[in-house]
């Protein structure tokens, strides 16, 4: 059975860092995409940032330069880097992964809070 696990989250001032980490465990076939997003309360899920199994990565415009994201292709993880962190970051941030060769399927994290204080 696939499992995302996500940790790594916490309470942390405004203008602090915090890393995420999302490891995947039961997986027998191809990790393809991978990803970060966030929802806030009464807000939408957003996409944070995207990484392609190549490294190819797609951020949002408001984490642009702040936020960093890589992977263990190895260990099956994800990562995220988040610096200059600003009230507006607080969300649970949930991961994503697309899995398999042919047929692919999309798997989610129970997320992690992370809380961002003025």
């Amino acid at each position: 059975q696939v499992q995302l696990v996500e940790s790594g989250g916490g309470l942390v001032q405004a203008g602090g860092s915090l890393r995420l980490s999302c490891a995947g465990s039961g997986i027998i076939s191809r990790v393809n995409d991978m990803a970060w997003y966030r929802q806030a309360p009464g807000k939408q899920r957003e996409l944070v940032v995207g990484i392609t199994s190549g490294g190819s990565t797609n951020y949002a415009d408001s984490v642009k330069g702040r936020f960093t994201i890589s992977r263990d292709n190895a260990k099956n993880t994800v990562y995220l880097q988040m610096g200059s962190l600003k009230p507006e970051d607080t969300a649970v941030y949930l991961c994503n992964a697309v899995i398999g060769w042919v047929d692919k399927y999309v798997y989610w994290g129970q997320g992690t809070q992370v809380t961002v204080s003025s």
